[in-house]
C-alpha cells in the first residue's frame, strides 16, 4: 500500500506517518523532501515569500523520483508529503509576487505531478478544522506564522476539494481521504481507507 501524507505545516503529518510505521513496521517511511535536501542536506531551502523555483522544483523532483521508486500494490511505504504540496506552495510564493516563481511555473509543475499520482494508493489529506484546532510548535524549523499557515491551507483545500488544477487523474489516481480529529481517530480513518482500497482492489481482480 503506497500512502503519502499532505498538507499545510504544523498540522499533524509527520506524527501521523511517525505513528503509521510505529504501528505498522513493515511500512517504510519516506522523509519529507525538505529534511532531506536542505535541513539535513546541502541546500539552504528558504519558505513563504522567499521560495524560488530551484527550492520547490528541487523538493518536487525529489519527492516524484522517490514515489515512483514503488511501482506495486505490494510496495508499504508512507511518505511525508506528496507531490500536491509543492503546487500548492508554489502557488502561496506565486501569489505574493516576491521571486522568480510565477502563475507559469506553478502551471508547469501540473502534469508531472498528475503523472506520479498513479504510483500512489492512497491521497491522505490533513486540513486545518475549527472543530479539531492543531497548535503551532516552535521547533525552529517551521514558520510560526498562523496566516501564512491558513493561506496554505485553504489553496489545498481548493485542490482537493474544488479540483484546482485538476491534479488528480481521471483513471488509476489514488484514493483522496481526509484525516483529522485526535490522533487514535486520524489513525483509524487512514486504516478504513486502506481497508476501501484494497477491498476494491480484490474486486476488480
Amino acid at each position: 500500500m503506497r500512502i503519502a501524507v499532505s498538507g499545510a505545516h504544523s498540522l499533524g503529518k509527520s506524527t501521523i506517518v511517525n505513528e503509521w510505521v510505529a504501528a505498522h513496521p513493515r511500512f517504510r517511511r519516506e522523509e519529507e523532501p525538505y529534511r532531506v535536501l536542505g535541513l539535513h542536506g546541502p541546500y539552504d531551502i528558504r519558505f513563504r515569500e522567499a521560495s524560488t523555483k530551484l527550492h520547490n522544483g528541487i523538493q518536487l523532483y525529489y519527492n516524484i523520483s522517490r514515489v515512483h521508486r514503488y511501482s506495486a500494490f505490494t510496495d508499504d511505504v508512507i511518505f511525508d508529503r506528496s507531490p500536491v504540496d509543492y503546487v500548492a506552495y508554489s502557488l502561496y510564493t506565486a501569489n505574493q509576487g516576491t521571486t522568480d516563481i510565477d502563475i507559469a511555473f506553478v502551471e508547469a509543475m501540473v502534469p508531472a505531478v498528475r503523472e506520479s499520482l498513479d504510483h500512489l494508493d492512497i491521497l491522505a489529506f490533513v486540513p486545518k478544522t475549527d472543530a479539531w484546532p492543531v497548535d503551532m510548535e516552535a521547533d525552529g524549523i517551521r514558520p510560526v506564522d498562523h496566516a501564512y499557515r491558513d493561506e496554505v491551507d485553504a489553496i489545498f483545500k481548493q485542490i482537493y476539494r474544488d479540483g484546482r488544477f485538476q491534479l488528480l487523474p481521471l483513471a488509476n489516481g489514488p484514493h483522496l481521504v481526509e484525516l483529522w480529529g485526535p490522533r487514535e481517530q486520524r489513525l483509524t480513518q487512514l486504516q478504513l481507507a486502506i481497508d476501501e482500497v484494497t477491498a476494491m482492489k480484490s474486486a476488480a481482480e
